[in-house]
């Protein structure tokens, strides 16, 4: 039975869209990624102030959800349902943020410095004179955003309690130091402006407001290791049990017990322990999953330079959807653009993906992180691409872009929850695993390898965070409290990745406490929701069409863990999709009249 998608009940969708409207206004950044003409030459307010009005929008907010769910005549549309209680648990999980003034310490390698001040711009458009114009006035204003942030630190310092942990101020500093050296030490902002095709005056502009950034970010580099290092060396590591759980609410939109979970992922890391055991040995006879790795490092098919490694990338996406849509997915046009890219000089090591515009004007594009490097093996980054591009990040994301106007805006372009998003790639990963598509040598260790990381992330994460031991049969660290070198330690032997990526992943999971754990668990629920769905099937003696389940399942947008879980269980008694795409857009009608979570970074691996 399909959703009653008539003009009196989209109440509580015209709520999260006015949401949407006054969130764009108070945070350009946002307005950027959506793709809306609103503040294209502001930058973010990260002061406190800033804060103060995002909250007292998030409360307004919440009052005129409540209002609305109440006028509501008889039980509320599917679609009102699903967008109602979306909005309300991401309200409250970002408001129980701010009450815990964690923002008076975010300092993170992800999801944090680099997505406000450098990817913001690479979301611009940049085809005209007037786009760079737009690039250069926002540009000068780099300083501000990073004064912002300085003065929410300083209050931090000031109260004595909110107080980063020193491993992230120094990874912070770091970052910023490698934006700095970029482009032959004239930084990053000066090489994003290099190739611009612009009059001589405006050349001018855009060099002066590179020049004034890059000195902002050496200015708060500076800061940070001489005044804020300095009082923040006696924090913990770990944030405690309190603290995580809002956080891990935070990035995946259920109450979690804490200890069920910690259990759990030791059984999911034995089982995949003993799949790569059995892997390794038809890799290379004899060997162990390291040595196998190493052996696929050296000798396995690679590809060398950049844009050589980018265009293999590319070509798996377009592959994907080929073989993908009108089997297993139904994909309308718009749909099936993506690009990949290399991403920029300061990144994190890991490769990460951003969605289209709510109009497509901006694609959707993976990226990948050189680290310096020039030759890629390619045993390890297939399944990778299937979880940032297709069927993972892109077909999700960009579904829910293509639903906006029966969804919500907010529900397509903001509400994303990593549980949702990151438990869907992994899902993808899985699912083209099992169609068959690791054929190479080496592809489904390099699969079963990201699993294991996916695993050792919920056990590093959980038992830093709240110092728990590790199992007596543990093969590092047996009968021990989880420490960051000890947990480096775990995770250097548990995976085939470089010493780099490990030192970026311990940096990861003490800065965005909660937020590894996000990938197994909606891992978990995908697959249970299946399940479910299957089961309900078998029992009419039917089989489950995975085309309109897919289908189904991407147009539902996105929801919390608990509500996921919900919903999915529910689409066993549907004879068609909540949603269906259109394959045919005359225009978008986003009901944006004036043009953390994830929705600012896109989405990691």
């Amino acid at each position: 039975m399909g959703d009653d998608l008539s003009a009196d009940s989209r109440a509580v969708r015209d709520v999260a869209d006015a949401y949407v409207t006054g969130l764009a206004r108070v945070d350009p950044g946002i307005a950027t990624y959506l793709g809306l003409p609103v503040g294209q030459e502001e930058m973010p307010d990260l002061s406190p102030e800033g804060r103060d009005r995002m909250d007292g929008l998030s409360r307004a907010t919440l009052v005129d959800l409540d209002r609305a769910e109440q006028a509501a005549v008889g039980p509320l549309a599917p679609a009102e349902r699903r967008c109602g209680r979306l909005l309300r648990e991401r309200l409250q999980a970002d408001l129980a943020v701010s009450t815990d003034d964690e923002y008076l310490r975010e300092i993170v390698n992800v999801y944090g410095l680099q997505q406000r001040v450098q990817d913001i711009f690479q979301l611009m458009p940049t085809s005209t004179a007037d786009d760079w114009a737009a690039a250069a006035r926002r540009m000068s204003r780099v300083s501000q955003t990073l004064d912002g942030l300085r003065e929410s630190l300083t209050r931090g310092l000031d109260t004595g309690h909110f107080v980063a942990a020193p491993r992230q101020v120094r990874v912070i500093a770091d970052q910023l130091d490698a934006w700095i050296r970029d482009a032959d030490g004239r930084g990053w902002y000066a090489g994003f402006c290099a190739d611009a095709d612009v009059p001589a005056p405006l050349r001018s502009e855009l060099d002066r407001s590179a020049a004034l950034a890059t000195a902002a970010a050496a200015g708060m580099r500076d800061w940070l290791r001489a005044d804020y290092l300095p009082k923040a060396e006696a924090q913990p590591d770990g944030v405690g049990a309190d603290r995580y759980r809002t956080w891990a609410r935070f990035w995946t939109g259920a109450e979690l017990d804490l200890h069920e979970t910690y259990g759990w992922a030791w059984g999911e890391y034995r089982r995949i322990r003993a799949e790569m055991r059995a892997e390794a040995e038809s890799v290379l006879p004899g060997a162990t999953p390291r040595e196998a790795m190493h052996h696929l490092d050296r000798h396995g098919e690679a590809v060398d330079g950049a844009e050589a490694v980018r265009l293999r990338l590319q070509g798996w996406m377009d592959e994907a959807l080929d073989e993908l849509d009108g089997t297993y997915f139904e994909l309308a046009p718009p749909v099936r653009v993506v690009e990949s890219a290399i991403a920029p000089a300061g990144s994190g090591s890991a490769a990460y993906y951003t969605p289209p515009s709510v109009d497509f004007s901006r694609p959707g594009r993976t990226w990948l992180p050189t680290q310096g490097r020039t030759r890629f093996p390619l045993w390890s980054l297939r399944s990778v691409w299937y979880h940032e591009g297709v069927p993972g990040h892109h077909l999700q994301l960009a579904q829910w872009r293509h639903l906006s106007d029966q969804l919500s805006t907010y529900q397509a372009g903001l509400g994303g929850i990593d549980a949702c998003t990151e438990g869907w790639a992994m899902y993808a990963e899985r699912l083209m695993d099992e169609l068959g598509h690791l054929r190479r040598p080496g592809e489904r260790l390099g699969f079963l390898d990201w699993q294991m990381l996916r695993a050792v992330r919920v056990l590093v994460d959980i038992g830093v965070h709240l110092a728990l031991d590790l199992p007596h049969d543990a093969p590092v660290g047996a009968g021990q409290a989880w420490t960051p070198g000890l947990a480096k330690e775990f995770l250097a032997v548990h995976s085939g990745q470089s010493a780099e990526f490990v030192d970026s992943e311990i940096g990861r999971y003490l800065g965005l406490p909660g937020q590894a754990v996000s990938y197994k668990l909606g891992e978990r629920a995908w697959l249970e929701g299946r399940a479910a769905a299957e089961a309900a099937h078998a029992g009419r003696g039917e089989r489950l069409d995975l085309k309109s389940w897919h289908t189904a399942a991407l147009s539902l947008g996105p929801l919390g863990l608990d509500d996921l879980q919900d919903e999915l269980a529910q689409l066993q008694a549907e004879e068609n999709p909540p949603l269906r795409p259109r394959h045919h857009r005359d225009g978008m009608e986003t009901r944006v009249s004036n043009g953390p979570t994830e929705a600012e970074g896109g989405s990691l691996l």
